[in-house]
């Protein structure tokens, strides 16, 4: 599985809006559009850690860094 299903799998999995047509592009900003919440970013950011392996420092916790799914690819391939 890409790290973009992964991500995607994982957002999904967590939406704050019960609808079965929801849909976003890789470009989108998850917490703009309503499907999740600020409590989410943290559960977000541990999944990264522990999913990828990688080590998130405080500089990078920026809701940019996690508010789309190419966002947080960009992140983690810049933490590799």
């Amino acid at each position: 599985m890409s790290q973009e299903d992964k991500i995607r799998n994982y957002i999904e999995k967590n939406l704050t809006v019960y609808d079965e047509e929801v849909t976003f592009t890789n470009d989108d900003n998850i917490f703009e559009k309503g499907f999740v919440n600020s409590l989410f970013a943290m559960k977000l950011l541990n999944f990264v850690e522990q999913e990828f392996q990688i080590d998130i420092s405080d500089d990078d916790i920026d809701l940019k860094n996690f508010s789309s799914i190419n966002n947080i690819i960009n992140l983690i391939n810049n933490k590799k």
